[in-house]
Formats: structure tokens, sequence, C-alpha cells
């Protein structure tokens, strides 16, 4: 929908430099919160295998345990706190998970045993409970949907550029044993990924506003051509009518359960990946006969993802040109699922980083792509908690990949069947997206936006009326 200016300026001009200012001050701001967030999560997989593991006295399973619990405490508390945002606004709401999850996770850096392990790692879950589904909650209040792909895109990247640069970093932090207080490698680490999430906690409330009326950045062309084409967006939508039609909305809608089922995909296998690919790599050195010191393995772990990111980005920019297709989301999970089993059979190390990297590929570049799919038929208080259900479900993956690889890898005495269950899930992922795409064109729909058509849509568009 075109909105006119006000002051004789082109609209086209106004919506360029709109999602330019947007583009400038809002999303490198998130893209960065997610970033520690990401770090902060997956900063026991650098530990694990360099000291953590041994000096806790750890099985794999253990690990694997300890690893995936963080998403219990996650999804009790990730519908009521994506709720709450939706409430209370994005600006105090995130800024509240960021500085306490900095400050549980700078306990990780006294932690003793086992027990305290897990239960670090829970509540760790509980105070980030809401972050990744509020950040995408907020950036649809700011983005028109016709540029949110793009800028998924560009909030993405932080994902594997997380271990691009975390993975080194954190190695590099590892070499410095004893440098403070006699503190080991690994414990410094976790003290020094910590205090960033409670820095740019306290930023956010400074930073971030709750909606673009707020933003003395825009001016009033600016702002009206926003506010115009995200009042476009919401009509065909589910509002649900507050928090009560939209868990019913959401929870009630067929269509969002198939999504949180390719998502559970998706997420088994990034997770699967991050929590063992540093210890993979440790195994090289009897695998192989190699020998890596401790920033070598954390430069060798982010081999992956550099590929990643620029695949990302430029697979996500064709889906903006494009629209998004069933094909975007569909085929990097197919080519994911049939990769990532081949890799341990690999013999040597560059080949088998060489085929992860082809994994790493494909789950990043689909996920910003999937992410532009809910949003396009739900908003408001359904949109909450649609979007919160999809993450919920999707993060018992995340539980789910570390435990389990653990466990199998326990009693296998090795990661080979681990990694053919991941490339199930991924392909269980492809599977579900063409099905959900498949019933919504057979049902007049559209493929992925519009209202909803399906019959186990029906509570959707009865929240609707």
């Amino acid at each position: 929908m075109d909105i006119p200016a006000t002051r004789g300026i082109p609209t086209s001009l106004v919506e360029k430099s709109t999602i330019r200012k947007i583009s400038i001050r809002i999303v490198p701001f998130v893209a960065l919160m997610f970033f520690i967030n990401f770090l902060d999560r997956t900063a026991i997989s650098f530990a694990a295998p360099n000291g953590l593991e041994a000096d806790l006295a750890l099985t794999a399973a253990q690990y694997g345990f300890a690893s995936g619990v963080f998403f219990v405490g996650y999804i009790l508390l990730e519908v009521p706190s994506n709720l709450a945002l939706h409430r209370f606004g994005a600006r105090i709401w995130l800024a509240r998970i960021m500085i306490t999850w900095g400050i549980v996770s700078l306990l990780f850096t006294w932690v003793q045993n086992y027990p305290q392990l897990v239960g670090l790692r829970f509540l760790l879950g509980i105070a980030e409970a809401g972050f990744f589904p509020g950040a995408i909650l907020f950036l649809s209040t700011w983005v028109p949907a016709r540029h949110r792909g793009k800028m998924l895109a560009l909030f993405y990247l932080a994902q594997p550029l997380t271990s691009v640069i975390g993975s080194p970093l954190a190695g590099w932090l590892m070499t410095h044993e004893g440098l403070l207080g006699g503190l080991e490698g690994w414990r410094f680490m976790f003290l020094c990924v910590s205090i960033p999430a409670i820095i740019v906690g306290v930023l956010c409330l400074f930073v971030l506003k709750d909606k673009p009326s707020q933003a003395k950045w825009l001016d009033a062309d600016e702002r009206n051509w926003l506010e115009g084409a995200l009042a476009a967006d919401r009509k065909g939508k589910t509002d649900g009518h507050g928090a009560k039609g939209g868990f019913k909305a959401a929870f009630g809608s067929g269509r969002v359960w198939m999504l949180a089922g390719v998502y559970f995909g998706f997420i088994y296998g990034l997770y699967a990946l991050s929590f063992f690919l540093p210890t993979i790599i440790a195994g090289f050195q009897e695998q192989f006969g190699t020998e890596f010191d401790l920033f070598q393995k954390g430069l060798i772990t982010a081999i992956p993802y550099v590929p990643a990111a620029f695949v990302l980005y430029f697979w996500s920019r064709d889906a903006f040109r494009r629209g998004v297709k069933v094909w975007h989301i569909a085929v990097p999970a197919l080519v994911g699922g049939l990769s990532i089993p081949v890799a341990l059979y690999m013999n040597s190390p560059a080949a088998t980083i060489a085929v992860i990297a082809v994994t790493a590929c494909a789950i990043f570049a689909a996920l910003p792509n999937f992410w532009t799919v809910p949003t396009q038929f739900l908003s408001g208080a359904a949109a909450a908690a649609g979007v919160a259900l999809i993450n919920t479900v999707g993060n018992l993956g995340g539980f789910a990949a570390p435990y389990i690889t653990g466990a199998v890898s326990d009693a296998t005495g090795g990661f080979q069947v681990p990694m053919f269950l991941v490339g199930f899930f991924m392909l269980l992922s492809s599977l579900l997206m063409v099905i959900v795409a498949r019933n919504s064109r057979r049902n007049g729909g559209t493929g992925f936006g519009g209202v909803p058509t399906t019959a186990t849509d029906a509570p959707v568009a009865e929240a609707q009326r």
C-alpha cells in the first residue's frame, strides 16, 4: 500500500529512506543482542572439550543433558514471556531478559560440579526465555512485510557470525589460564562472554523504542509512511483480540503446529552441530592423528560458518526478490539432512569440515526465510502466542539434540548414529514444509500469506471474525 508523502516527497524515496534508517538504527543493535545471546548459550560447547568435562568429570550424556536442559527452562516461560513483551513493550522486556541472563551466565565462572552445572543451565534458559521470539516480534512491529525477509536475514547473520567470531575468541580467552585469580581458561572465558550481555541490556533501555511514533530519528513523512504500511500489513491478519484470543488463535491453528514441526528439525540440526562440533574437532587427534591448540580449534570450529553467513545473505536476498517460496526453506532442509551423516565418514579433517560446512549453509539458508512465514498470517497477541509456540516446540529440539547426541554417542562409541538422527529430522522438516505449502494452495490460499484457508486453521479465521 502506497502511503502519500505529506511534503511533496515521492513515496518511493520516503520508503527507501525509512527502511535505510531502520536498517542502521535498529537491526544492527538487535542483531548484536542476538550475537551475545547465542554466544552465551553455546559457550558451554567451547568449554566442554577444553577443561570443563575433565574438571567436572562429565560423561558425554551428562554434558548433553546439561547443554539441553537450558531449553527446559526456556520452554516453560517462552509463551508467557513473549506475551509479557507484547503487553509491556520490547524496550523494557528485552532489557530485562538480557540483564538477567548476563548475571546467570556470569555464575558459570564458579561452577563446581555436575548438579550445579545443570541448575545454572536451567536458570539460564529461564532468564533467556522469550528473547528470540520477542526480537522477531519486535522487528515485525518496525519492518513492513515486504521488507521483513531482508531485515530478518541481516538479523540472522548474527548467528553464524557468533561462531565465526566467537569460536576463535573463546579459544583465545581460554588460553589465558590463571590470568585472573588463578581461574582455569574455560572459567575465564565464561566470565568474559557474560559481561557484554549486562552492558547491552542496560543500553537497550536507551537505544530501542517500542513503536515508530516514538522514534525522533524518523521525520514526519517517514513516520507517516511507516505507520501506514504497518497498518496495511495488519489488515487480513489474525489479531486474536487479546492474550486469551491470541492463545486460542495460535494453539488452534494446524498451520502453526506444522510450522512448529518444521522448526523442530532445524533446531535439532543447529544445536547438535553447535554443541558437539568443538567435541568432534577435539577428536581429530585420535581419529586422524592431528593435534591443534586451543586457538586453532576455535578457528576450525568457525570455518563452516563463514560460507554459511554468505549463503544466508544471498539466499535470503533471492527470497526477498522472488518472495519466499516453499523451496527457499524445503531445499536447504533436504540438503542439510543428506549431508550431515556423510561428514563423519570422511578420511581427513579438511573433508569432514567441508561437509559440515554444507550442513551449516543449509541450516542458515532456511532459518531467516522460515521466520517470515508465521507473521504473514498472524498479528497482535496471536502473533505473540504463535511465534512463541513455534519457537517453544522447535526448541524441544534444542533439548533433545544435545542430550540424544551425547547419550547415543556414549552407547555407540561415536557420532555416526547421532548424525543420522540429525539427518532424519532435517529431512522431516523439508517434507513438512512442502505439505504446509501444498495444503494452503489446495484450499485456495497463496502458499504462505493471506488469511487462513485450511480446515485446520478454522479457529484462526473464527478469531479474526
